[in-house]
């Protein structure tokens, strides 16, 4: 196999990295998408001269043309459709997170080892630039045992509304959007080691500040003042059998002074700070030595990241690779995401 003839579920905004990137590869052909809202699907289908348009993912899936699909749609379906596609015999790219819950999480992994097929989890900042450069470093052992990582992602006026603000939907608000981007690259910086317990805290004081004149945010297409059901921001101290530790603040709203992105992991030979930009300590002839590694994009590229992540799935669907964000790993990401929720919500740590 030689190309790969992708199908994508769900046009909304995550949709136009996929098909950028799908678009921009040579070894795959979009001959299918499917949509809820006829016109928007419609729309997508001329922009991108894909010949299959459907409003029922079942039905894409019944095509034997489609080979591989992407899954953009809201959370509170990714496992449904993932275990259906995995079922007709396709490959998965499925946008983080994963799913919901623990329970719909092990039906994704179960069908993956019944079908055979490939799923990936769309755990795009894997595939940032800068990381793909700092990962060199930390495989060779320069920075040696990776302890300690610390993760904040601070919007103080960011709620999309929508989908996004709807519980029942999304599984959650800032944790679970933006917060398992931060969760995930610091594990899989620290090597994916095991959990031993989480303890948790989400608080919903400032709502989704509706209010607010004369500061533009990003805003989903069914944004609805009205309606929120999510938290505003959280915090974890999460803890691995290794006796490595990760804490993590994330945000939706918060009475902060400005946005604010700061990734750093720490190591007994060396650290790095991963966001804003990719920075790298460490010692010399008993010299501390920062370094600045030369790139043309030390922080994270979001549409380079998603070419590079859909080149990654192309190559393993098409048995070149293995993938890098397998299913499992986005079973353990749901494990501490919803161990987080519940340790806020019972007052208490979580022990695995």
């Amino acid at each position: 196999m030689s190309e790969l003839k992708i199908g994508l579920i769900g046009t909304g905004s995550i949709s136009e990295s996929h098909l950028q990137a799908y678009q921009a590869n040579p070894k795959v052909q979009l001959v299918a998408v499917c949509d809820l809202n006829e016109n928007r699907v419609r729309d997508t289908a001329a922009k991108y001269n894909i010949p299959h348009v459907y409003t029922d993912y079942r039905e894409l899936l019944a095509n034997p043309e489609v080979q591989a699909v992407s899954i953009c749609t809201w959370n509170n379906s990714h496992a449904e459709i993932s275990i259906a596609a995995l079922r007709a015999g396709k490959n998965v790219l499925c946008e983080k997170p994963l799913c919901k819950t623990v329970d719909e999480a092990l039906q994704v992994e179960q069908a993956v080892r019944d079908t055979g097929k490939l799923l990936q989890v769309g755990y795009v900042r894997r595939h940032a630039s800068n990381i793909a450069v700092l990962k060199k470093f930390i495989d060779a052992g320069d920075l040696g045992s990776i302890y300690y990582a610390k993760a904040s992602l601070i919007r103080r006026l960011g709620n999309p509304g929508g989908w996004f603000a709807d519980r029942e939907r999304s599984g959650g608000g800032p944790l679970i959007d933006i917060g398992v981007h931060a969760i995930d690259l610091c594990w899989y910086l620290m090597g994916k080691p095991k959990v031993k317990s989480v303890s948790g805290n989400t608080y919903n004081k400032l709502g989704n500040r509706s209010n607010i004149q004369n500061y533009e945010f990003y805003q989903a297409a069914d944004y609805d003042a009205s309606l929120n059901t999510v938290e505003d921001m959280a915090n974890a101290l999460i803890r691995f059998e290794n006796g490595a530790s990760l804490m993590v603040d994330v945000s939706f709203s918060l009475h902060a002074k400005d946005n604010s992105a700061q990734i750093n992991i720490y190591g007994d030979k060396g650290g790095a700070e991963v966001e804003p930009l990719l920075s790298i300590v460490t010692e010399r002839h008993d010299t501390i030595i920062n370094i600045d590694p030369q790139i043309s994009t030390p922080g994270f590229d979001f549409q380079g990241a998603f070419n590079r992540e859909i080149d990654h799935f192309v190559d393993s669907c098409l048995g070149l690779i293995d993938t890098n964000s397998p299913v499992e790993d986005g079973v353990e990401m749901i494990k501490i995401l919803n161990a987080i929720y519940q340790s806020a919500a019972e007052g208490r740590e979580i022990h695995f």
